[in-house]
């Protein structure tokens, strides 16, 4: 069930995808980053549709994604560019604004939406988003900030074979999608939780059995009550604060519970 709900939403967001290209970025010719920004230069300049070319350039980042990132991830992703290379092959490429401007915004918005709600559900659409995800796996850094730095060869790339005011739309609708991504795609904020319970053994039992963190615990008192107290503390991704939630809230309503976000994480941290 939880499989079926996963491959609906990576379906809806894929032909949202496709909705974006083609009603807002391919009519004034503005480009997305990447390899699907290659296939979409290929594709206003052969009579081949953009949709074959993204499955074409796709195939051998697939290979580095199937090494690095697992095989359900990478069947996830083949599945995404493959619906969102059918809808573009269906949905007519219409004009919706004649502004340029307009339409680099809107469709950096909503392909930057769709794209962080597939990599939320452990999928991708291919191309520098398996690559990104490969590096950040090393390097703590945001997933949309790295996706617009590899994707802004694309804005030079368009400005040898269109105009340079279209490059420039380039890279504003790819800034604002790698602006949305991060938006919707959360993983690299780490969080320091601290709670303060009277159940800790059993609380720290249950957090240990459902995360991949270490937990310090130390060990205090009430000032007002003079109850002892334990105190868990750890750094989590934002990811995993749904996690934690319905634990607490079943082990210990009471406890004493501080989310504040982590500027910095460094030493022996766990990053994917």
């Amino acid at each position: 069930m939880q499989r079926g709900i996963r491959l609906l939403v990576i379906f809806i967001a894929s032909i949202v995808i496709g909705v974006a290209f083609n009603l807002f970025l391919l009519p004034h010719e503005v480009l997305t980053g990447g390899v699907t920004g290659l296939a979409m230069v290929f594709g206003l300049m052969t009579p081949v549709n953009t949709g074959y070319w993204i499955v074409l350039l796709n195939a051998p980042i697939f290979v580095l994604g199937w090494m690095k990132l697992g095989r359900e991830f990478i069947g996830n992703s083949i599945f995404s560019v493959l619906i969102t290379s059918i809808s573009m092959l269906y949905i007519p490429i219409i004009q919706v604004t004649e502004d340029a401007l307009l339409s680099s915004v809107f469709g950096g918005v909503i392909a930057g939406a769709a794209i962080g709600v597939i990599i939320r559900f452990y999928s991708s659409t291919g191309g520098f988003d398996i690559v990104s995800l490969v590096l950040i796996k090393k390097w703590d850094v945001p997933l949309g900030g790295l996706i617009f730095a590899l994707n802004s060869v694309v804005v030079f790339i368009s400005a040898f074979f269109f105009a340079w005011d279209l490059a420039l739309y380039t890279m504003l609708s790819i800034y604002i999608t790698g602006i949305v991504i991060d938006r919707v795609h959360t993983r690299h904020v780490k969080l320091s939780l601290m709670v303060v319970t009277s159940k800790g053994d059993k609380l720290k039992q249950e957090l240990l059995a459902n995360l991949v963190r270490g937990i310090t615990v130390i060990d205090g008192r009430g000032a007002y009550s003079g109850e002892d107290k334990k105190v868990l503390y750890t750094v989590i991704t934002r990811y995993e604060l749904a996690i934690i939630r319905p634990i607490l809230k079943e082990i210990d309503p009471q406890a004493f519970v501080s989310v504040s976000e982590s500027m910095e994480v460094m030493g022996n941290f766990r990053r994917d």
